[in-house]
C-alpha cells in the first residue's frame, strides 16, 4: 500500500492532509492522484459511493491551481445542497497547509444575493448544484471564462435527476481548452454520452467493478405481507440496538408518514424529503451528522449527496425499480473500507426484484425471517449489557451519590441487582412482544397463479388505461394514485407498466375506494379509467378498460422519449415530464 508522499503531491498539500491524521491512500485516490498530476488531460473516474473520490480530485486541484490570483480556475459541480457543502468544507480542510484560500458554494436554499456577494470578492474554486449556478449565469454573476478544471462529481446522480440540459449549457459557458474530471459511481449511458461530447480521449479508471455494489456490505432482504412492512421495520430497527441508518421510501408522503409513526412509537426518528425548507433540512442533517438522530427516513432525491460516515444500515422500505437506484442507496453504508448492511423489506411478488438486483451488484442477496419477539429481546438485553461493562464512570461526579445507592440496594444481594437491572430494559420489549405473531410471509404455500399470489397477499389487481406512453414509470404512477385517490401508499403493492395501460396491486379493503376515486378523472384532457383486472395476470386486458380508440397505435416507439421541463429546484423536486 502507498502512503500520500508516493503520489507525486508537494510540501503544502502535504502538510494539510498531515495535520488531518491522513496517511494511507485509498485505491481510487491512489490510481487517480498522479494521473491528475502529470499532465493536463480529461479523466474518468467510477468508484463507489464513499471511496474517497473528494480526496482524490481534491488534493490535486490544490496543487495545479494559482492562489495568487483571484481568479475562478475550478469549478465543482455536485448533484445536492448538501454534497455541495461537504466538498466546500473537504477541499478547504485539505488546504491547511496552503495558506487562505477562496471556495465559494452556490446551491438553492440559501440566499442567492450573499452568494453573489461571496463571488464578487473572488472565488478561485466554485463549488456548485446545477440549477443555482444556471441562476448566477442568468444574473452574470459568474464568470466561468478563466475555468480551467472542470469536476462532474456523483454525475449518474446529477444526470438521474434531471440536469442533463443544465450540465450541457453550463459546460458550453467554459474554455474549450479545460480539463474535464467526472467521477461517477456508476457509468450509464447519458454519462457516457456527456464524457463523448465534452471529454477527449479521457483517461478511465474504474475501482471495483463498473456499476457493480461495494463488496463489504451484506444484502439481506425480508419477505412479509405489503400490510406488514412497517411492523418488520420495527422488529428490524429493534433487532440492532446500536442501528444509525438511513430508511429509503419512495414518496414525500410515505417518508413523512413513516418518520411520524416511528416517532410516535418511541424511536428516535426525522424524516427529509423536497418539502422541508432548507433551515428544517439542516437541522435533521445536523442532529444525524452528530448522531443524536439514530434513523433517517429519506426519499431517494433527498438523501442523494448526503456524506455521513459510520452509517451501519441502509433500509429499503420499499425496492426501487431502478438497479442503479439501489447502488446509490446501499452505498450510503460501508464507506472507507467498512462494513454495512444493506436490508430490504419486500412482499412475496418482489422476488424477481432481488434476481435482477443480484445480477447488477454481482452480490448475493441472503434471505432472513423477520426476527421474533425472543430474539429481539436477547438482542436489546445483551446490548444494554455491554453498555454496562463498557461505561465511562465518572468517579468524582458519582462519589457523593453512592453511599444514598449502596443504602437503597444493602437488602438485595449481588445476584437481584444485576437481574433487577437487566429486567428493566428487558421487561418492555418482553412485554411489548409477548404476543407478537410471526409477521414472515409463507413462501412454501404460494400459488402458482398470480392470482393465487394475489388473495394470499390482501391484494386485488386493477387495471388504469395510463401507462408509459404517457410518461409513467412505477414511482411516478405510485404518486399519481395516491394523489388522485388520497390513500397512503402503503395499500398499492406491486405495479406494472405497460406502453398503454397497467396493473396496480391494490389492499382489498381500500380497492373500491381507490377505483372510485379514480373514475371520473383526467389526465392530459383524457378521461381515467380504472377497473377489477380481468385476467390478474400479466397478459393484455381486453374489454373497454383496454380499449385506446387506437389513440397510440404506432406510437409506443416514442414511450421513451422524454424532456424534462417546468420547475426544478437543486433537489430535482417538482418536475413533469412530457413525451417528445
Amino acid at each position: 500500500m502507498k502512503s500520500f508522499t508516493s503520489l507525486g503531491l508537494d510540501e503544502r498539500v502535504l502538510n494539510g492532509i498531515s495535520k488531518l491524521g491522513f496517511e494511507t491512500p485509498t485505491p481510487v485516490q491512489e490510481k487517480a492522484i498522479p494521473v491528475l498530476l502529470s499532465e493536463p488531460r480529461d479523466f474518468i473516474g467510477l468508484a463507489q459511493t464513499g471511496t474517497g473520490k473528494t480526496a482524490a480530485f481534491g488534493l490535486p486541484l490544490l496543487q495545479l491551481l494559482d492562489f495568487d490570483s483571484s481568479h475562478t480556475q475550478a469549478l465543482i459541480l455536485a448533484p445536492t445542497r448538501e454534497l455541495c457543502v461537504q466538498i466546500s468544507k473537504d477541499i478547504t480542510n485539505f488546504s491547511l497547509g496552503i495558506g487562505k484560500i477562496n471556495i465559494a458554494a452556490v446551491y438553492g436554499g440559501a440566499s442567492i444575493q450573499d452568494q453573489i456577494r461571496q463571488l464578487k470578492r473572488g472565488a478561485q474554486i466554485i463549488v456548485a448544484t446545477p440549477g443555482r449556478l444556471i441562476d448566477l449565469i442568468g444574473r452574470r454573476a459568474v464568470n466561468l471564462e478563466t475555468v480551467e478544471f472542470v469536476v462532474l462529481d456523483e454525475a449518474d446522480e446529477m444526470l438521474n435527476m434531471g440536469f442533463q440540459e443544465d450540465i450541457n449549457e453550463i459546460l458550453s459557458k467554459t474554455p474549450e481548452f479545460r480539463s474535464t474530471w467526472l467521477f461517477s459511481a456508476t457509468m450509464p449511458r447519458e454519462v457516457r454520452e456527456i464524457a463523448k461530447k465534452y471529454m477527449v480521449d479521457p483517461y478511465e479508471l474504474t475501482i471495483g467493478n463498473k456499476n457493480a455494489g461495494a463488496v463489504n456490505i451484506e444484502h439481506i432482504y425480508y419477505v412479509v405481507h405489503a400490510r406488514d412492512r412497517y411492523l418488520a421495520l420495527k422488529r428490524i430497527a429493534d433487532f440492532h440496538p446500536d442501528i444509525f441508518g438511513i430508511v429509503f421510501c419512495r414518496t414525500k408522503i410515505e417518508t413523512q408518514e413513516i418518520a411520524e409513526k416511528l416517532i410516535k412509537d418511541g424511536y428516535n426518528a426525522d424524516a427529509l424529503h423536497g418539502d422541508l425548507s432548507q433551515q428544517q433540512r439542516d437541522k435533521v442533517m445536523g442532529r444525524f451528522r452528530d448522531r443524536s438522530l439514530k434513523l433517517l427516513i429519506a426519499t431517494d432525491v433527498a438523501a442523494r449527496g448526503i456524506d455521513v460516515s459510520d452509517i451501519t444500515h441502509v433500509i429499503n422500505y420499499e425496492l426501487p425499480d431502478d438497479t442503479e437506484v439501489y447502488t446509490h442507496r446501499s452505498g450510503r453504508t460501508a464507506r472507507a473500507g467498512k462494513s454495512g448492511q444493506s436490508i430490504s423489506i419486500i412482499h412475496m411478488k418482489e422476488n424477481y426484484k432481488v434476481k435482477q438486483l443480484e445480477k447488477a451488484v454481482k452480490q448475493p442477496f441472503r434471505h432472513e425471517k423477520v426476527p421474533g419477539g425472543y430474539a429481539i429481546c436477547e438482542k436489546q438485553l445483551f446490548s444494554l449489557i455491554r453498555k454496562v461493562h463498557n461505561v465511562d464512570v465518572k468517579e468524582t461526579a458519582i462519589a457523593s451519590h453512592l453511599p444514598r445507592i449502596y443504602e437503597e440496594l444493602q437488602d438485595l444481594s449481588r445476584e437481584d441487582i444485576i437481574k433487577r437491572f437487566a429486567s428493566i430494559e428487558f421487561n418492555r420489549f418482553l412485554e411489548y412482544y409477548m404476543d407478537a405473531p410471526d409477521i414472515n410471509a409463507d413462501l412454501s404455500n404460494q400459488s402458482g397463479s398470480s392470482q393465487g399470489r394475489m388473495r394470499q397477499s390482501g391484494y386485488t389487481r386493477m387495471f388504469i388505461n395510463l401507462g408509459s406512453a404517457d410518461g409513467f414509470d412505477a414511482g411516478k404512477m405510485l404518486k399519481y394514485v395516491c394523489e388522485s385517490s388520497k390513500t397512503r401508499g402503503h395499500v398499492i403493492g406491486r405495479i406494472e407498466i405497460k406502453p398503454v395501460y397497467s396493473f396496480i396491486d391494490v389492499d382489498q379493503k381500500v380497492a373500491t375506494k381507490v377505483m372510485e376515486s379514480m373514475q371520473g378523472g383526467t389526465y392530459r384532457g383524457r378521461d381515467v379509467r380504472m377497473d377489477y383486472s380481468s385476467d390478474g395476470g400479466g397478459g393484455k386486458r381486453s374489454g373497454k378498460g383496454g380499449n385506446r380508440d387506437g389513440k397510440y397505435k404506432g406510437k409506443q416507439e416514442h414511450a421513451g422519449k422524454r424532456e424534462y421541463s417546468g420547475k426544478r429546484n437543486d433537489s430535482g423536486n417538482r418536475y413533469s415530464k412530457k413525451r417528445g
